[in-house]
């Protein structure tokens, strides 16, 4: 479905997320090249899931929280993740 609009590039990447809120543990499980499952100890109430899951990408691609941005999926389990290298 979201597979045509992923993109890579030498300074910006976009990836596949599915996350699964009100986990017991925060895990990041590569599902394959450019699709992840991610498990987050956050609520999607009020976007906090949103926010712990830039959290977590940000330690997990060793940039700033600031390159990273939700493209398309704000309010989905699936969303599609820019990020900026």
């Amino acid at each position: 479905m979201y597979t045509k609009t992923l993109q890579n590039s030498r300074d910006k990447m976009e990836i596949l997320v599915t996350v699964v809120p009100n986990s017991k543990k925060i895990e990041v499980v590569r599902v394959d090249k450019k699709s992840y499952k991610i498990r987050v100890d956050a609520s999607p109430v009020g976007g906090k899931a949103n926010k712990k899951l830039i959290e977590i990408l940000s330690y997990y691609f060793n940039v700033p929280k600031s390159s990273i941005s939700i493209k398309r999926g704000i309010k989905s389990r699936k969303k599609i993740i820019k990020i900026d290298l």
